[in-house]
């Protein structure tokens, strides 16, 4: 049984509450990088019982005296819109609700980490599934979600509303729910099936859409795809314009600028960046800029960080692309030795390192900077997180996993940011946008 202090706010005595671990998933789709955990023996299922038992006054202690070291932290209801484990349960048939012997994410180190909600992401990539053969893809993927949540009832919950997220959070269930990363999922350049397959979609529960990947597509131009300097399509308007209708979240990670700047004056509900860092802090096309962090705030979205070392700290990523320039066979052998990124994008980092011994890594306090600028920048209101769990190889150091995000919460609450709203509330305060009544276009 666990339990935590808390102090009452009349008498201003400690009491134990206590406090049960309690989860919320959300589903995406996405791998941001091909490049890049000890195994574990596997365990039993998982299983969430919520036992409600009457509060009891702890012994008043001095004031100054610390708190027993059991005391454990306020539980949060924190969300992670952004994690790629959706492809390891299809194609491996990864059981999220066992510990998997490596990547970053499942439910048992979820339970861990204190993570509520992770959005899982539906991703097709566009180099091996073009067309139907995309579509269909596409709908693998969410089949494996509804999968999950319909084999284990007891731990986890498909949501597609806000109410539903904290009802599952209550009931210490896992919410999860679905988000499409690439409009070309779709698998289709026709207007009109683009939006009926669209419908469908949101019928499933995926409730937001990247518009681009890392690639340009029919619908927009992507930040690093061949020519950034365009915006939206005129089908990608209609697009967007179908998403602000039914109320599926519009998500600008890896667009264009010319993209974003198009979908900002065309959108009529609050945006979402569901896995991009700072470029003040680390320049870089796929993350976002200060006027566009500020923009998306006034609209009431939100911009969820990505965890990427290689977008977080760019002197990093410039000495570890430079290691990787004068080596190119070692790196490029690691191709033949590795068919899975995971396995290469690990490899590589290590003989990165191996060749050059000073290279060094972000920490955790890297990425708190860039929760704290972005939260500078656009408010309390602003700031949320988009790990890319399982789609980039290369975590902050002391954060190699989602059992470890208690590490970024002390980051955080060090720098006395507003951690609940970052952790989660910012993200819901989105969703439930989505069923309000749309507001006019941007002049």
């Amino acid at each position: 049984m666990l339990w935590k202090a808390a102090r009452d706010s009349t008498t201003g005595r400690r009491r134990l509450l206590l406090a049960s671990g309690v989860w919320v998933c959300l589903v995406a789709a996405c791998s941001d990088a091909p490049e890049g955990g000890a195994p574990h023996a596997a365990e039993p299922s998982v299983t969430t019982t919520r036992t409600v038992e009457p509060e009891r006054e702890e012994t008043d202690r001095p004031v100054g005296e610390p708190a027993p070291s059991n005391v454990q932290p306020t539980p949060l209801l924190a969300i992670d819109t952004h994690a790629d484990t959706t492809q390891r349960m299809l194609d491996e048939g990864a059981d999220l609700t066992r510990r998997l012997p490596d990547g970053h994410l499942d439910l048992v180190r979820m339970r861990e980490g204190g993570l509520g909600g992770v959005f899982l992401s539906i991703w097709v990539d566009p180099r091996k599934y073009r067309g139907e053969r995309a579509w269909r893809r596409t709908l693998a993927l969410v089949g494996a979600v509804e999968e999950l949540v319909q084999q284990h009832p007891e731990v986890a919950a498909l949501c597609t509303t806000g109410d539903e997220v904290r009802a599952a959070f209550t009931a210490g269930k896992a919410a999860i729910l679905m988000g499409l990363e690439g409009a070309h999922g779709l698998g289709t350049d026709d207007v009109d099936q683009a939006l009926a397959r669209t419908r469908q979609l949101f019928r499933r529960g995926v409730r937001y859409m990247t518009i681009t990947w890392s690639t340009d597509n029919v619908f927009g131009h992507s930040a690093t795809g061949r020519a950034p300097s365009e915006g939206l399509t005129d089908v990608g308007r209609a697009l967007v314009a179908e998403l602000n209708a039914l109320g599926m979240i519009v998500d600008v990670s890896h667009v264009s600028d010319a993209t974003f700047e198009d979908i900002a004056r065309t959108a009529t509900r609050p945006l979402l960046a569901s896995h991009s860092a700072s470029r003040a802090l680390a320049a870089h096309p796929r993350n976002v800029t200060d006027d566009m962090i500020r923009r998306i705030s006034a609209g009431g979205g939100a911009v969820c960080v990505n965890f990427y070392a290689q977008f977080i700290d760019a002197a990093y990523r410039a000495r570890r692309r430079r290691v990787q320039r004068r080596n190119p066979q070692d790196f490029s052998d690691l191709s033949a030795q590795h068919g899975h990124y995971r396995g290469r994008a690990t490899a590589a980092l290590a003989l990165a390192q191996q060749l050059d011994p000073q290279l060094g890594y972000p920490t955790v306090e890297r990425l708190a900077d860039h929760l704290a600028h972005v939260t500078e920048v656009g408010g309390p209101g602003a700031a949320c997180l988009g790990s890319d769990f399982d789609g980039v190889g290369e975590l902050p150091s002391g954060l190699s996993d989602v059992s470890q995000l208690p590490a970024l919460r002390a980051a955080l609450e060090a720098r006395q940011l507003p951690v609940a709203a970052i952790f989660g509330e910012n993200v819901l305060r989105v969703l439930d946008a989505q069923r309000a009544a749309p507001a006019a276009p941007a002049p």
